[in-house]
């Protein structure tokens, strides 16, 4: 039974959707070439054998491709993923993971509060975005990150997502800002870049000597999923930074990471 007053409320709500527009020529990380691409395959055309018609296609794209979720079994350390699984044949298949994939993963429902950093202005390219500036936007946004919210950082470089080349120099968030949101029990975290990271190809971090320390340090470390390429310019135009947060991941077996489309609702 549906509690009262629940859908009256969901009604008066506003919905953002936080994904962004999934089309060939869309910003791929090299890693993930080619990118998203569709293919019509079916057509609508003359001389059919009845009034109906039909069309589909064929979507081929990476899971790390758009607006996704990366599944703990992405990243590991020495070999090894988060929960000390040792990556093996056992494990990892021509055909997936058989632990960890992203269908082990629950769908995300819970509080979500965006620390925009960027502002009103919009990071410069390659900016490491600091613990310093989570805090200070949360205290600017008078929100409380607690356990269990789903965080996003917002850059600023979502409205750059049909610029590919200018997208892909955006700023990211520093191994101490991970670690930042480590401390405070994320239940996941997300930002309008490319890699959540900041210097996709970037050099490795000094202390890690490790590329996108973030992936190291939250998914693999605390076990925490990082969503990446969201749309937060609507969100922080309306100047909302707590909200309730949906992302369904998709249930593909053994899979490594997932197309979203995430929501926030306020």
């Amino acid at each position: 039974m549906i509690p009262e007053g629940l859908l009256e409320s969901l009604e008066a709500a506003r919905i953002f959707d936080l994904e962004q527009l999934r089309y060939a020529g869309a910003p791929s990380h090299p890693a993930h070439t080619p990118g998203f691409h569709y293919f019509l395959h079916r057509h609508h055309a003359r001389g059919a054998p009845e009034t109906r018609t039909s069309a589909s296609g064929l979507v081929v794209m990476p899971e790390h491709s758009g607006t996704h979720i990366d599944a703990l079994a992405h990243q590991a350390e020495n070999l090894t993923l988060h929960g000390g699984i040792h990556v093996d044949e056992g494990v990892q298949t021509s055909a997936g993971f058989k632990k960890l994939g992203v269908e082990t993963m629950d769908p995300l429902v819970g509080r979500g509060v965006l620390l925009d950093v960027a502002g009103d202005q919009r990071l410069e390219p390659g900016y490491s975005i600091t613990a310093a500036d989570l805090e200070r936007a949360a205290k600017q946004a008078a929100v409380e990150v607690r356990a269990g919210d789903v965080v996003l950082v917002r850059t600023g470089y979502g409205s750059l997502w049909a610029k590919p080349d200018e997208y892909m120099h955006a700023a990211g968030v520093s191994a101490g800002g991970s670690r930042w949101l480590i401390e405070r029990k994320a239940n996941a975290v997300g930002a309008d870049n490319m890699a959540f990271d900041v210097n996709v190809m970037g050099p490795p971090d000094p202390d890690l000597k490790v590329t996108l320390p973030g992936h190291l340090l939250l998914l693999v470390r605390a076990g925490i999923p990082i969503i990446e390429n969201l749309n937060l310019e609507e969100l922080a135009a309306a100047g909302v930074h707590e909200f309730v947060f949906v992302c369904l991941p998709l249930k593909m077996r053994g899979v490594t990471g997932s197309p979203v489309r995430p929501i926030a609702i306020a």
